[in-house]
Order: C-alpha cells, then structure tokens, then sequence
C-alpha cells in the first residue's frame, strides 16, 4: 500500500491511498482520520451489484451507520435531475454537517457525488472510492466535481476536496476492456504533458498496462496521481495557468462527446482524438516538430485508441468547442505541446482552428 499527501495552500491535506484489496478495511481508514456521523453512499446499478456488500460491511462492521444512494449507469446520471433526486435523498436520510458522503465508482459517480456533497447545506466531506482506471488515474483527485447541461458538459460544478481518495486497483480486474482503453487515453495525456522519463516509461511499459500487471498498473497510477497532485497545490481553482495543462485534448474532446452522443465514444478514446488534433495544431505553428506527433500516435495506437470518424462538419465541432469553459471573451484557448513536458496555453482564431478542423476532418476520409 502506498500512500501520496496531497497538500493545497488553504485546504486540510489529504492522501491517495493506492494499493491491492483497500475496500475491506475503509473502516479502519475512517476511523483513523476520526471520521464520525453518517456516512452516505452513492454508487451506481452496476457498481452497487460488484462491489456495494463489500463495502457496507467493511463500514459497518466498525459501526458506521450507512444508508445507500443508486444513480443510473452512465453518463445520463451526470443530470440536474439526478442531482436534485440525490439531494432530495439527502435531506430524507437527515444527513448534517458532520455526515460524509463515499463516492464508489467511475468518474460519474464521482462528479455527481462531489458535486451534490459540495452544495448540500454548504458541503459535507467527501471520500472518493474509484473503480474505474480513468477515475483512478484523473477524476477522483484534484476536487473538479461537475454535472452537464444539453449545451456541454462539466457546466455546472465546484471545487471540493475530498478527505481522502481509496484507489483498490483490486477492482480494475474486472474492469471492461472499453473502460480499461478509456483509462489508458488519460494516462497517455498525462505523460505527454508531465515529463519525456514518465513518456519514455509510459513507452517501455504499454504491452504491461495493456495486460493488467498489478504493479505495472499502480506505478502508472502512482505516476499521474503524482503528477496531478503537482499541478494541483500550484493552481488549485484553475486561476493561475497551471492546471490548464490536465485539460490537454479536452477543448476537441468534449466537442466529439457532445455532438457524437455521450457514450457513443468513450471519454479516453475522445482525449486521444483531442491530442492528435492539438499535437497537429502545435507542429503546423511550429511549436513542436512532427517527431513528437508520431511519436504521440504510435503511442495512442499501442492503447487501441486508434483515429475515428465524424460525420460532421467544421462549423459544427467549432461551434461546441465556443462552449468549452477555457474559452475567454469568446476566444478558444487551446493546450498546445511544444515537447514532452512543455505546453503553453494559446488563444486561437476560429478561422485558424477551423482551418485545420477542417484538413483533421479530411484525413478521416482516406
């Protein structure tokens, strides 16, 4: 088990507890930061079905008092709706301040469940307990909680941390392969944008993390919660231009998400499009040379995030881009890498961006 302190300027810090079968003894963990009152669980159908009696009991079996929250499956559970059912659920179970709220599963879940936690009665502390790799390795550490709108995603939301993430990579066993490839696109983005030793290490260990060797995948874990930890004591809110970097294929990513479908394309899958446009955009202004661009595709092929094709046109991508939340009076800023490590945050024209949407759009074809 390994433990990583995660340390913000103004916020109590906390740990990301990493290793192999964590979820039977989250007791124990609870009772030793003093946790007291009610807990909450929000998990979703399927989770709930794999792994809720595990967790009840490792709960309850140290005298938690628990009650339990299902949301559907899904994107579709990241809703004002769903929100308002969890909230209503809250107030019905007479959650106070001092009640926690356990958020068991994917990136969803964790959204959702930050999110309704940092709202109801002002907050009430939040335990993220991901189970999937792209939850692992992103969502569950940093605080970003949201829930979408039909306009776009993530439009509503909050900063909150969590008093302490639980990652089980125990539970990725079982994780599908669509999953397991979604996980992989985030992890990839993670070592293009931290370092060329985390990319290189990224590069010699693909065939391990395709496989699911346990210590393979808890270094890959390790080294972007790591790194996120980094990037998060330095800008916390996202004010300061450092934090910009983990959003790096997201501008053209939620654009696919939102005019594909949610679901249609997994998140990873729909980041890796994302870098391959901005990695174009960045060798085309001559930021970075198109070594690295290759080197990026091979690497994203090696995962099976292979290129897609959209049947739509530039005017409409560009126009859900407009609605991504780095844009600034209007202008579409975009994370640009100039080499492993190194990234600026540019403002670009929609005339450029279309421009070279329009050639990405092109490519698909042949």
């Amino acid at each position: 088990m390994e433990r990583i302190e995660l340390s913000i300027p103004g916020e109590v810090p906390y740990e990301i507890v990493l290793g192999q079968g964590i979820l039977p003894f989250l007791g124990e963990e609870l009772e030793a930061l003093s946790v007291s009152g009610s807990l909450m669980v929000i998990t979703d159908t399927e989770v709930g079905k794999r792994y809720l009696p595990t967790l009840k009991n490792a709960l309850e079996k140290t005298g938690f008092q628990v009650s339990v929250v299902t949301v559907p499956s899904g994107e579709e559970a990241k809703s004002v709706q769903c929100a308002a059912e969890v909230w209503r659920a809250m107030a019905d179970c007479k959650l106070s301040r001092d009640s926690y709220v356990l958020a068991l599963g994917g990136g969803v879940v964790g959204d959702l469940a930050g999110f309704c936690a940092s709202t109801f009665m002002r907050g009430l502390q939040v335990v993220q307990i991901p189970t999937t790799l792209l939850s692992m390795v992103d969502s569950s550490v940093g605080g970003k909680t949201a829930i979408n709108l039909d306009l776009g995603k993530n439009l509503v939301g909050s900063f909150w941390q969590p008093v302490m993430v639980c990652a089980d990579i125990s539970l990725l066993q079982s994780l599908p392969e669509r999953e397991w490839t979604c996980g992989c696109g985030e992890i990839v983005k993670s070592a293009v944008i931290d370092s060329p030793s985390f990319f290189d290490w990224l590069t010699s260990h693909s065939d391990g993390l395709q496989q699911r060797d346990p210590e393979v995948v808890q270094e890959a874990i390790k080294r972007c919660v790591t790194f996120k930890a980094s990037v998060v004591t330095r800008d916390k809110n996202e004010t300061a231009g450092v934090r910009e970097c983990l959003n790096y294929g997201h501008t053209l990513a939620h654009a696919i998400e939102a005019f594909s479908g949610y679901g249609v394309y997994s998140h990873g899958h729909a980041v890796a499009q994302g870098m391959r446009f901005a990695s174009r955009l960045a060798a085309g202004l001559g930021y970075c040379d198109f070594d690295f661009v290759c080197a990026q595709d091979e690497l994203l092929d090696r995962f099976g995030l292979t290129e897609i094709t959209l049947n739509g046109s530039s005017e409409e991508l560009l126009a859900l881009m407009k609605v991504d939340k780095k844009v600034r009076h209007g202008v579409l800023r975009f994370v640009l890498p100039f080499d492993y490590g190194v990234w600026e945050v540019q403002d670009l024209s929609d005339e450029l961006v279309d421009q070279y949407l329009q050639a990405w759009l092109a490519s698909q074809q042949h």
